[in-house]
């Protein structure tokens, strides 16, 4: 069996700024097959951009080395300063698994004009537009990856370096108008998008796209029981006054194995901190009026009852399953980033400790 490798891939701010991450996520995860481990949001510093785009002419052959120099001047451009009152956001997505490096090459493709079929995430999502003479004209590559084991590991490390300094969440990289009711909203992806590789988490961001908010903030998280139960700790109370406490703590322990893999009653007493067993995606908004907008596009908890369109109509299944959870008010926004750690950078220690073991 191969061995399990790491790969990246760079959501481009621009990519970013026109809502493609939805799409570009459902390709990667749905087309590779690999694990989607950790992944942070940056707002790159110049001292990044700068290290960063410093290695990726590498080439010989002057085909290649063309678009590598393309790619230099890139980044060199659109990783630093504001366009339209934004910083540059880029999202940073690590896979894992079997072949990782060339799978995400097969899936990104690369970037020349005669490809337009949407086979790769490049001839559906970037640009490479000529004159008459062959000159490049307009330049978009969509998203950013390295095609050889030695460059990704160099990358990984080099953006782990900065992870603390430029990444996390980005809370202060967008000018607001000084009128408008600004709030930060959490979103989870549930475990149910995750039971097998498919487009279902990209869909779901690709839906929330349409509030026209900002994504500032993105964490591969696995809920402990304890966070779990801290978490739903408001509903056991709503469950047992509805259901009647036997069944009512029973619904409540099915909500947290559903979300954390084990039920608290059989779960020992020293795992009840440790990662859960289920993955899911934090994902944080910020805009005007962050709350309601989600919650009007996520629907309501019974899929059944949502209206066409919205994102528990098209991916839920049932009450519980029903594809993602948005937080109901600002304040409770607050409390659930703080219960999941949304600032937590787990994007550093998973790349060292890989490479520490390999």
């Amino acid at each position: 069996m191969p061995a399990e490798e790491l790969s990246y891939v760079i959501v481009t701010p621009y990519s970013i700024r026109k809502s493609r991450t939805g799409g570009i996520v459902a390709r990667l995860i749905s087309r590779t097959g690999l694990d989607l481990v950790t992944a942070r949001m940056f707002a790159p510093s110049e001292e990044l951009a700068k290290r960063y785009a410093e290695t990726i002419v590498t080439e010989t052959d002057p085909r290649y080395r063309a678009t590598q120099e393309l790619i230099r001047d890139y980044v060199l451009k659109n990783f630093m300063g504001k366009v339209n009152g934004q910083r540059a956001r880029a999202l940073f997505l690590v896979f894992r698994g079997p072949d990782a490096v060339e799978k995400i090459h097969y899936a990104i493709g690369h970037i020349v004009h005669e490809r337009t079929s949407g086979e790769t995430i490049r001839d559906t999502f970037g640009d490479y537009i000529t004159d008459d003479s062959g000159k490049v004209t307009y330049f978009e590559p969509a998203a950013l990856a390295a095609f050889d084991n030695q460059t990704v590991e160099r990358d990984l490390k080099l953006w782990a370096e900065f992870s603390d300094r430029d990444g996390g969440i980005l809370d202060q990289v967008i000018d607001f108008p000084t009128d408008a009711k600004i709030e930060k909203s959490l979103v989870l992806i549930k475990p149910d998008n995750f039971k097998f590789p498919n487009l279902r988490p990209g869909g779901v961001i690709e839906v929330f796209s349409r509030t026209g908010l900002y994504i500032v903030g993105f964490k591969v998280h696995c809920m402990s029981v304890a966070q779990a139960e801290e978490f739903y700790g408001p509903v056991l109370a709503v469950l047992e006054e509805k259901l009647g406490q036997a069944k009512g703590r029973e619904a409540w322990e099915s909500i947290v194995e559903f979300m954390a893999g084990m039920k608290p009653s059989e779960c020992p007493p020293d795992q009840r901190k440790a990662p859960g067993s289920e993955k899911c995606i934090a994902i944080v908004y910020q805009g005007d009026d962050a709350v309601r907008k989600i919650r009007d596009v996520l629907g309501p908890t019974d899929p059944a009852k949502a209206p066409p369109g919205s994102i528990r109509k098209e991916f839920g299944q049932t009450i519980m399953i029903n594809a993602a959870h948005a937080s109901d008010s600002a304040e409770n926004a607050k409390r659930e980033m703080a219960i999941v750690q949304v600032n937590e950078n787990n994007f550093k220690p998973l790349i060292e400790s890989f490479y520490a073991r390999s």
